[in-house]
């Protein structure tokens, strides 16, 4: 019996969304669905790909452009969208993140609660699970929030901004241990050089090793510090002109 054509239309929204070109062998059409058939089973696909990517920006989880192709930017804002709503961080759009996405339960990617048992009082925190941080207030309320890249290495528990190690505790323009990256706005907050920071910029020619929308996903991760926007980092600059308590969840 040949697959119906609704299969074909799910192979190739499949295949979009997972970057790769549809074979012959892995995904034609049998031969009751002609090349039109195919045609149109990709252009279903797409539209699909493009309605995701419009409903992914008004929830604020920053798809990018609304064309249809499923590339890294998109790809992102799916993986925002599903460590919002503590989803496998796969980066597909697959059935559960689908069904969340289009209903009444689905949350903005760009303001979230900041988690439980991190303590009280005024502090950073950082949630590994989500790649976000809040800078939290004496009171409770969030002075600002923001997707990172984090180093996983760093063992959870609480820190505090300040000198380690005989070393600056905030350095508005610091570089790397390669002496080849600017890091702005870096604020230490463990022993001996873990801060936080903007994306790192080249000395060469000021570009960032890479684009904002990759901060708040799993597709990258610091192999020391902790990445940031650039307005981010400068809200934690702001924040930490006193030594303040860093709090890091699991």
């Amino acid at each position: 019996m040949f697959k119906p054509l609704a299969a074909v239309i799910v192979a190739a929204i499949t295949a979009l969304t997972l970057g790769v070109t549809l074979a012959p062998a892995q995904a034609s059409a049998p031969a009751s669905a002609s090349a039109p058939a195919q045609a149109s089973a990709q252009a279903s696909a797409s539209a699909g790909i493009k309605r995701a990517q419009k409903r992914l920006n008004t929830l604020r989880c920053s798809a990018g452009p609304v064309d249809g192709s499923f590339g890294t930017w998109t790809k992102s804002a799916v993986i925002r969208f599903q460590s919002r709503h503590g989803f496998a961080q796969n980066g597909r759009l697959d059935r559960v993140t689908v069904n969340r996405l289009y209903s009444t339960k689905a949350r903005r990617c760009n303001v979230r609660p900041v988690p439980s048992g991190t303590g009280t009082g005024r502090r950073i925190v950082l949630a590994r699970k989500q790649n976000w941080l809040w800078l939290v207030r004496a009171d409770g309320t969030v002075a600002a929030q923001g997707g990172v890249v984090d180093n996983p290495n760093m063992p959870p528990g609480t820190y505090r901004t300040g000198s380690y190690c005989g070393r600056a505790a905030r350095i508005k323009l610091n570089r790397d241990n390669s002496k080849t990256l600017w890091l702005d706005n870096f604020v230490r907050w463990a022993p001996c050089g873990f801060g936080f920071h903007g994306i790192p910029r080249y000395i060469s020619n000021g570009a960032p090793i890479h684009a904002d929308y990759i901060l708040g996903t799993n597709l990258n991760e610091s192999h020391g510090c902790v990445r940031m926007s650039k307005a981010l980092s400068q809200r934690v600059w702001d924040f930490t002109e006193r030594a303040t308590k860093v709090v890091l969840k699991g």
